[in-house]
């Protein structure tokens, strides 16, 4: 398989979450400083409360930074390994487009969408939802599931958007999100969910799988990897 990753963007955002993280931790700090130290002082109320906001307001952002690039490994890591040994007719681009994590192979164009989620992740009268997991981040962190459906949706819209500006009048190529769990504690029970819904360790697999209907001529093919390396 081949990789064609945007390591600039990556290693810049590893270095924001790095910052977010202790610019966060700077800012609490102070706000509870001045909040104990300071408690009798009336002029320094608005620093307090001030400090204090931005304090939860920079966290809730490190969080969601930590979540997609602070861990190790991060889920382009994840995808990355999991997808090892597929030919080269296969290729990975990685925030590359507007599409974080597109797999452009004979059968199809694959908008993998990752989910670090754990717990019991099931699919019911059109919904998703989520059983277990870690409470406290769900409350604190903004952690929850939310609606991968309409994550769905909005990557397949991007997709069409992005593909019309680089191949006009081919629009209709065979374009599909998959919902991609990189929690091996994870456990799916998705039957009847619009769109494919997997974990990482069975994503090889799954793409192998379709492999027996190719939907694109190596020429086209071709002419696909070269529109969105350009």
């Amino acid at each position: 398989m081949k990789i064609i990753a945007n390591d600039r963007l990556i290693k810049r955002n590893v270095q924001i979450t790095k910052y977010a993280t202790a610019g966060s931790l700077i800012i609490l700090g102070v706000g509870i400083y001045f909040s104990i130290a300071q408690a009798e002082n009336p002029s320094t109320v608005y620093i307090t409360f001030a400090a204090l906001v931005a304090g939860f307001i920079t966290s809730q952002v490190s969080v969601y930074m930590q979540l997609r690039w602070g861990r190790s490994p991060r889920p382009d890591e994840i995808i990355l390994s999991e997808l090892k040994g597929l030919d080269d007719r296969h290729t990975l681009y990685v925030y590359r487009s507007v599409i974080p994590y597109l797999l452009v192979s004979p059968t199809g164009l694959w908008g993998l969408i990752p989910y670090h989620h754990e717990g019991s992740i099931t699919f019911n009268k059109g919904r998703y939802h989520q059983k277990g997991g870690n409470t406290f981040r769900k409350i604190f962190g903004g952690d929850g599931l939310g609606r991968p459906d309409l994550d769905a949706k909005s990557n397949m819209q991007s997709f069409e958007k992005e593909i019309t500006k680089r191949l006009p009048g081919m629009e209709n190529l065979n374009y599909q999100p998959v919902l991609v769990f990189t929690n091996p504690k994870t456990q799916l029970e998705c039957e009847g969910a619009p769109y494919p819904v997997i974990s990482t360790k069975k994503l090889k697999d799954f793409i192998r799988k379709k492999n027996g209907r190719e939907a694109f001529a190596p020429d086209l093919l071709a002419q696909i990897n070269q529109s969105l390396q350009s």
